[in-house]
């Protein structure tokens, strides 16, 4: 009876959900908002509507609405999304999530609450709801706007903050509480999950690949899922028994997978589930929370809600402001990323089930969550009045305090672009801190992996002790490729800096080599250090690890050259994995969208409908630009981007088709062709606007659009022409170009930049 239990609560969950996601859809809600009142609804603390009352069961269904959700979350990030996103963006994220956490406190404070529980309502504060904000930004078609992706950017890099937030709070309750050794945890517990994050990640670039590729060679569609879904939970259990959480390895799963080229057909493929199981997540979410509580906390939840709407809102804004973003799209950012959500659900749950704070913080995330969705959707619809209004009033002296500062940003980067020490040496700074730490992961949870051999083979394996030698032999093996390669980055960092050092000193040639010897000699020093404080030496095992490590350095002089060649292929393999996908789409990031709400243009994505009547049909038989004056200017086609499709170019079921005009002629558009919102995850980040000025003399000057071509040509299509303060949105073919026009171009970076050069270039070079 158990499981039919299961089954009928699942029921119950799922049609709960629908319903009331109809709804809200039908309303202009999040969704999300829904499930979270469905949950309350249908949960144990409202009778007589308790549909769903074994607690036991609701959390096993949270655990796995959380699995997927994660997952889904993971997928959104990986190493090249992090590179697009760009180090200020990065530091911006950090730094707003650091803000948020001393404001809390000062919060903390002013309540009279304790340092834990200070501590954890910051952890529930200082990171956004990716989830929630992605739907938001689709559902109000902000999620092409540069405002919403730079809010995607940075609610996608706060998810890095949530995970480690999680990691060193759910070590803190380990602990026993925020004063038991937090000043001497919190660096051992970073460096713990970092060697973690490293030893999982490498060993997922290089067998997750591998296993997807030869799956998609040898297995159907069903064993290729059935194989994803057993790494999925496998990879969260092993997170779990590493002493985190599953949240942690679904996450890391996700961002291994987002690194190759099988990305979207995982995401296809796990698309119904992602969806069943995230509603899944946030209705068991809201089963959990006792009714009656919420509304004896409602004036501190409202409370709460409030500081945390100014508090996220000025801090996001004053960190894009300190890294250089213009002021306006800093306020509309900060505005977009109030919501909070499932990794605040998670920390309430950790704090409260091991009772280091009381049992209100639970229903108090929830409400605070539920209370920043309902209030988000029309603070981002009304983000640029907002911000035009903050603008018009802000004092003369701030105005140009920021100017400056601005151009003193650009300044020094472009002195940190021109610095070549540092450009030279930047990449082996990174495969050094990576090799450590997939190093330190593999010898801090080497103990694990022997316990676990242990119990599996027996510690006599073969021979007495045998497993013992075998497991430490192999272990030994298996470093040494790294450690060689950190010497070999490290020798060569030093020969770099003492030859710079010594540039233009009449003994130079002397000194470059005392100081690349003293260098190395303090490198050796620090990585025997490193090495003897991370080497597990009790008991018996301590003679092992010397018997092997005699064995190890005969075996180091011999092999050499050919670990050295291991290295390089190893290196060459993960760099192809990450690689690999390059020339595919990947979810919404940088480059952003250039400025263009002066054009009054906007741009929304829908999928077409299996049913759909324009299915089979060719974009110039639509006559869309005609009929409603918006335009096809993008098709994503199984994971596939069709940039600036061509008139010709004929459309199928499910299909995600990208239009642009005025905000009425998009939605006129969307409606003509039947199409319904699709996933938040957007594939366009290729296609941006531009400005560019006509200079006189240019081949363009005088020329109509139907000469120039520019689709055909070019790669590119003319959005816009601004001529003597009046703006022409999609103009005709007949359009004419002339001198000192500003033409909005659309199309991929590489062909704007290709087409601005061959503007620029006189009439006379010809055509």
């Amino acid at each position: 009876m158990h499981g039919i239990n299961f089954i009928q609560d699942l029921a119950v969950i799922l049609v709960v959900a629908g319903v009331v996601g109809w709804v809200c859809q039908r309303v202009g809600l999040s969704v999300v908002v829904g499930f979270l009142a469905a949950g309350m609804v249908v949960g144990p603390y409202t009778p007589p509507f308790s549909l769903v009352s074994d607690p036991e069961r609701i959390a096993t269904l949270a655990q796995v609405g959380l699995v997927f959700l994660m997952f889904s979350i993971g997928l959104r990030l990986s190493v090249r999304k992090l590179r697009r996103l760009g180090l200020t963006l990065m530091l911006a994220s950090f730094g707003g999530a650091i803000l948020v956490y001393y404001l809390t406190r000062l919060l903390g404070a002013a309540l009279g609450w304790g340092s834990t529980e200070t501590l954890f309502l910051a952890g529930m504060l200082m990171v956004s709801s990716s989830a929630i904000i992605s739907k938001i930004l689709h559902e109000t078609g902000e999620n092409h706007e540069r405002a919403g992706q730079l809010a995607m950017g940075v609610s996608v890099l706060e998810d890095v903050v949530a995970v480690v937030m999680l990691t060193l709070l759910n070590s803190l309750v380990q602990l026993g509480g925020a004063g038991a050794g937090r000043g001497q945890s919190l660096g051992h517990t970073l460096g713990l999950l970092g060697a973690f994050v490293a030893l999982a990640g490498v060993g997922g670039l290089l067998l997750v690949p591998w296993l997807l590729r030869r799956m998609s060679i040898s297995a159907d569609e069903e064993l290729q899922t059935l194989g994803i879904a057993a790494l999925l939970f496998g990879l969260a259990v092993v997170a779990q028994h590493a002493g985190y959480s599953l949240a942690l390895g679904a996450f890391l799963l996700g961002t291994i997978v987002a690194e190759t080229p099988h990305r979207h057909q995982v995401e296809r493929t796990f698309e119904g589930m992602r969806d069943v199981f995230s509603a899944v997540f946030f209705v068991a979410i809201g089963m959990q929370i006792n009714v009656h509580e919420l509304f004896s906390s409602a004036g501190l939840i409202a409370g709460v809600a409030a500081f945390t709407l100014a508090a996220r809102f000025f801090a996001c804004t004053t960190a894009l402001t300190l890294v250089g973003t213009p002021p306006r799209d800093a306020l509309r950012t900060g505005l977009a990323v109030t919501p909070i959500g499932e990794f605040s659900f998670i920390i309430a749950q950790l704090g409260v089930a091991y009772a280091v704070v009381p049992a209100n913080f639970y229903p108090l995330a929830v409400g605070v969550s539920l209370l920043t969705t309902l209030v988000a959707p029309a603070l981002i619809r009304r983000s640029g009045p907002i911000a035009d209004a903050l603008l018009a009033r802000q004092p003369r002296w701030l105005e140009d305090a920021l100017r400056y500062y601005r151009e003193w940003l650009e300044q020094l980067q472009a002195q940190t672009q021109r610095n070549r020490l540092w450009q030279l040496s930047e990449k082996r700074f990174v495969q050094v801190g990576v090799e450590v730490l997939l190093v330190s992961g593999l010898l801090v949870f080497s103990g694990q992996l022997f316990t676990a051999a242990e119990a599996w083979l027996g510690r006599d394996w073969l021979f007495p002790n045998g497993l013992q030698v075998i497991f430490w032999f192999g272990l030994c093996l298996v470093l040494l490729a790294p450690l060689v390669a950190i010497w070999r980055n490290c020798s060569a960092l030093a020969l770099l800096y003492a030859q710079v050092s010594t540039t233009g000193h009449p003994r130079a040639d002397r000194l470059a080599g005392m100081i690349e010897t003293v260098l190395k000699s303090l490198t050796g020093t620090a990585l025997f250090v490193w090495l003897f404080l991370l080497l597990p030496a009790e008991g018996r095992t301590r003679w092992v690890l010397l018997a092997v490590a005699v064995v190890v350095v005969g075996a180091l002089a011999v092999l050499w050259r050919r670990l050295v060649f291991w290295h390089s292929q190893l290196e060459v393999e993960l760099k192809e994995v990450i690689t690999s996908a390059e020339g595919k789409m990947t979810a919404t990031s940088a480059p952003w969208l250039q400025q263009h709400g002066d054009w009054q243009l906007h741009m929304i994505d829908c999928v077409l409908p299996d049913l759909a009547d324009v299915q089979g049909r060719r974009i110039a038989e639509l006559d869309l630009r005609a009929r409603y004056g918006c335009s096809v200017v993008g098709i994503e086609r199984q994971g596939f981007m069709i940039p600036l499709p061509t008139p010709d170019t004929v459309l199928y079921p499910r299909d995600r088709v990208l239009l642009m005009g005025t905000t009425e002629q998009v939605r006129a558009g969307k409606a003509f062709l039947g199409a319904v919102s699709g996933a938040a995850d957007s594939l366009y980040e290729e296609i941006l606007m531009e400005s560019v000025t006509l200079a006189a003399g240019s081949r363009a000057a005088g020329r109509t659009l139907a000469d120039l071509s520019p689709a055909r040509t070019h790669g590119v299509q003319v959005a816009g022409i601004h001529r003597h303060g009046l703006r022409i949105l999609n103009p005709s073919a007949e359009e004419k170009l002339y001198v000192a026009d500003e033409v909005l171009v659309l199309g991929a970076p590489a062909k704007i930049k290709a087409f601005k050069v061959w503007l620029r270039e006189a009439a006379s070079m010809g055509q």
